[in-house]
């Protein structure tokens, strides 16, 4: 597996949810999770192991140096309940992040990007710990760009900007990915902190409502100084 700078989160690490997204693809199940172990190189040969060929696990390495894990994993909890996609657009003309954004360059959510380049979903509040973004695809998606799209808005709604906050574990699920130019929306929601690791939701829903994918994820706080992490 090798990472194109393209998908980076921080500057020089990839995406958490694009490369948890990668890792799941070698488990068999329909909802993987994920634990991040160290910041994903880019540009780099990654070696992946799996269990015997089972598919119940998989690990990235990089070299001798353990990156990610991904196991079958489970969700319990209701999904985050999207709002209209009127009210998505009008939350991301409010999106905080977008002048003082620690990963300005972030695939997902980064400013700096251009169109066609990244997503440049801008997730704003909608409500107490709630934030949402409009999302309209250029094409059909795939699976590690559905884990990336579920990925940022669950760290901006826990407050990414200071100190910032990088993915720790996701565990997710994709339906189905939209059509291409559909009108989607996108959801965050903050659920609890236990200390430096803060909890969080996410779910992407399509033009008619349907949920497109979900994850339950838990952000670390970091030293600003240090932007570790994807």
């Amino acid at each position: 597996m090798i990472i194109e700078t393209r998908y980076h989160g921080p500057e020089g690490s990839g995406n958490g949810g694009y490369v948890a997204g990668l890792l799941a693809g070698h488990v068999s199940s329909d909802t993987v999770t994920v634990a991040l172990r160290h910041p994903p190189p880019l540009e780099t040969a990654l070696r992946v192991t799996t269990d015997d060929g089972r598919g119940i696990g998989a690990r990235l390495w990089d070299g001798d140096v353990l990156v990610a894990e991904a196991l079958a994993g489970a969700i319990v909890v209701p999904a985050v309940p999207p709002v209209p996609f009127e009210e998505a657009q009008e939350a991301a003309e409010k999106y905080r992040a977008a002048e003082m954004h620690p990963f300005p360059g972030c695939f997902v959510c980064g400013p700096e990007r251009e169109p066609g380049d990244g997503l440049l979903l801008e997730p704003g509040p909608v409500g107490d710990a709630t934030v949402a973004a409009p999302w309209v695809p250029a094409e059909v998606p795939a699976p590690e760009i559905m884990w990336a799209v579920l990925d940022c808005p669950g760290g901006l709604s826990v407050g990414q900007i200071d100190p910032p906050v990088v993915l720790g574990t996701m565990t997710a699920r994709v339906v189905e990915p939209p059509e291409a130019g559909e009108e989607c929306v996108v959801m965050g929601l903050a659920r609890t902190r236990e200390g430096r690791k803060l909890h969080a939701a996410t779910a992407a829903y399509g033009a008619d409502g349907r949920l497109l994918g979900r994850a339950e994820q838990i952000w670390i706080e970091v030293d600003p100084a240090r932007h570790d992490g994807g």
